[in-house]
């Protein structure tokens, strides 16, 4: 496991990944993840691929400034407007990550039977080569990172109340995913700010 030393690139090249470690102390990450859990409207996310509609086991939710959508493979969230525990968040992570952001995605997972496969957040609705910032919450799990080139690869455990912040090219040259792990029982939310452009346009969504 990476230690937590957010001066230190944890990316060997092309690319540039802090990680924090955690961020929110531990009695405040339980009340936080509580609160999290019972207060967002969560929705199963669905993506639209080869003509159907899917509706995945993860759950998410959307918020941002000005009503800016996100609209990817047919799909488009429209975006709930900040509660009070979520703009506390955010400015939390700005100041951490010394960047301004306009957005976030929630991302719910039940436990370890659910992840995210191999994919970059480079849509054209994100700021090209901005930061996205991802704090977690509840179980820990396996991060990994793989360049697109060599596969070079990179691994880190995500510890409750962590934060990781990806910018520069990052998106350009490396994908990411969060493994399944069927050993893990718990659940895990996770907050990625980022960087929207004003317009969004209709991308497609990561796998």
């Amino acid at each position: 496991m990476f230690p937590a030393t957010p001066s230190v690139n944890i990316l060997p090249k092309d690319g540039t990944v802090f990680y924090f470690g955690p961020t929110v102390p531990g009695p405040d990450e339980a009340i936080v993840f509580n609160s999290l859990l019972n207060e967002i409207p969560w929705v199963n996310d669905s993506v639209r691929l080869f003509g159907k509609t899917i509706i995945t086991n993860r759950k998410v939710a959307w918020f941002a400034d000005n009503d800016i959508p996100y609209s990817y493979s047919g799909t488009t969230k429209q975006a709930q407007p900040w509660s009070p525990l979520l703009l506390g968040l955010k400015q939390h992570v700005e100041a951490l990550a010394c960047t301004r952001f306009n957005s976030c995605l929630l991302n719910y997972y039940l436990d370890g039977t659910q992840g995210m496969s191999w994919h970059s957040d480079d849509e054209k609705s994100l700021q090209p080569h901005g930061t996205i910032a991802s704090l977690s919450f509840g179980a820990a799990r396996k991060f990994r990172f793989r360049h697109k080139h060599d596969g070079t690869s990179v691994a880190l455990l995500l510890e409750p109340g962590s934060l990781l912040v990806m910018t520069g090219v990052t998106q350009t040259f490396w994908l990411h995913s969060l493994p399944k792990s069927k050993g893990i029982h718990s659940s895990r939310i996770n907050l990625t700010f980022r960087q929207m452009l004003p317009t969004s346009p209709i991308v497609s969504a990561p796998a």
